[in-house]
């Protein structure tokens, strides 16, 4: 009775919300791509959400900057105190000695006319500051997406190997029965046969192994998308065939667009147009500043024995206005205003520096991922090749073996430059996919949308 409730509950719920509804199993069982696990690692990353607090800083820094820019402070306040011993009388200004409580209420606004510009540079610093933190952010997806896709590719590599030795073993045991009944029929030695075993249980230590380190790369990928332990990551091995890149991609139009929009160099040149405000912010506060002020106050009094008014109308009566403008001239500050603008000065020339260390650096970042993604390139097309020849020279030498035309020993020597070979071209088609990624990246395209 259970099972058709179920059922019944997931029908109504798509019936009435339109709701897919799908069990935890159906989801992890189903293979994901590498745009999902990026998806996923980016969704579900500590990094990213701690990239993103300070994001949220960053736009409440710019909210603040604007406001203090083009709104004055406004504050209001009141007190209330009764005084024991002698006082005034507000209303016939003489001495008396009673307790007496009094009651005030102000409320009043001001505004900098002039605070040598530190207004006008923290709007732009604040703004500057916001970009640099959507870079940062930027960065931050990169280096996820980057790090996902190899370990990605150490998955499908390896369980592709796990296919490739399962296969051999499963070649070998049918030649490892065919020499033993040979044995027993006289026509194969007894130090073939146990050649053969030899071989058998090395490929099955290789096998082992295998799945050792394949489980090892998926747990490092589970661990890069914060993917739940308890439930199971399938992937989908089937990656992009190779293709050769296209030649419109020119080095020198990757290394532009790329010192122009490079989250790296956003950062650094943000940085450094700071540390040129601060500086300049730092320099203005040296000239005097000038600020007016506006407010209201009222205050109420009574004491035991007197005739005073009442509290509405001591607050009318009482009341007062006020308007107020200073200037602040600095004249000595123990030179703290001078050691800033020192400090801000060398942190404008480490700002340059870094900036300018950052676009060399990112520009041979990008001359090195065109080299290494040709190089790949060309290493794959060579690997390719040469699995191919021992692919072919394995199968012969197969067959010589089932007629006895060479020992086993030359067929362990054909079958090893077989697997290695396939693993070199796997390693290269991985490789290459890789660089290929890093090259469209600094083209412009995102790792999540290749």
């Amino acid at each position: 009775m259970r099972t058709p409730f179920i059922a019944f509950i997931c029908v109504y719920l798509v019936m009435t919300f339109g709701l897919p509804v799908t069990s935890g199993a159906q989801e992890s069982s189903k293979p994901m791509t590498l745009k999902e696990c990026m998806e996923y690692a980016i969704s579900n990353s500590t990094k990213m959400r701690i990239q993103q607090a300070s994001s949220s800083d960053a736009r409440i820094a710019r909210r603040d900057a604007i406001l203090q820019a083009f709104t004055p402070s406004l504050n209001t306040g009141t007190n209330a105190y009764y005084n024991f011993g002698r006082s005034i009388d507000p209303q016939t200004n003489t001495y008396f000695t009673q307790t007496s409580f009094h009651n005030g209420y102000s409320l009043s606004a001001g505004i900098d006319l002039f605070d040598g510009f530190s207004a006008v540079n923290n709007l732009k610093i604040s703004k500057t500051g916001l970009a640099i933190s959507e870079s940062q952010e930027r960065q931050v997806e990169a280096d996820i997406c980057l790090a996902v896709m190899e370990a990605y590719y150490n998955v499908v590599y390896y369980k592709r190997l796990v296919g490739i030795y399962e296969e051999q073993i499963g070649t070998a045991e049918m030649a490892l029965r065919k020499a033993e009944k040979q044995e027993e029929l006289g026509q194969k030695g007894h130090a073939d046969v146990v050649q053969m075993r030899s071989e058998l249980a090395d490929r099955q230590y290789d096998l082992t192994n295998m799945r050792n380190s394949y489980k090892d790369q998926l747990m490092t990928l589970g661990d890069l998308m914060f993917w739940p332990p308890e439930e199971e990551l399938v992937i989908d091995t089937d990656v992009r065939s190779f293709a050769p890149a296209q030649d419109d991609t020119i080095e020198e139009s990757i290394v532009s667009y790329a010192l122009e929009n490079n989250p790296q160099v956003l950062i650094a040149e943000g940085t450094m147009l700071n540390a040129k405000r601060t500086l300049n912010t730092t320099k203005w506060q040296l000239i005097p500043s000038l600020s007016v002020y506006g407010g209201w106050g009222t205050t109420y009094y009574t004491y035991a024995g007197s005739q005073t008014a009442s509290f509405r109308d001591q607050l009318k009566n009482n009341g007062g206005q006020y308007v107020q403008m200073s200037m602040s001239i600095p004249i000595w500050g123990r030179m703290q205003k001078q050691s800033r603008i020192a400090k801000q000065r060398n942190a404008l020339a480490k700002a340059t520096a870094e900036y300018d260390q950052k676009r060399r650096d990112v520009e041979s970042e990008v001359r090195r991922a065109v080299q290494d993604r040709d190089g790949s390139e060309a290493a794959y097309e060579q690997a390719r090749y040469k699995s191919e020849i021992q692919e072919e020279a394995y199968n012969l030498n197969l067959k010589k073996m089932e007629q006895g035309l060479i020992s086993p020993l030359e067929l362990q020597t054909a079958t090893n430059n077989y697997l290695k070979s396939k693993a070199d071209e796997m390693n290269s088609q991985f490789k290459y996919l890789i660089k290929d990624a890093v090259v469209k990246y600094y083209s412009g395209i995102e790792y999540v949308n290749q």
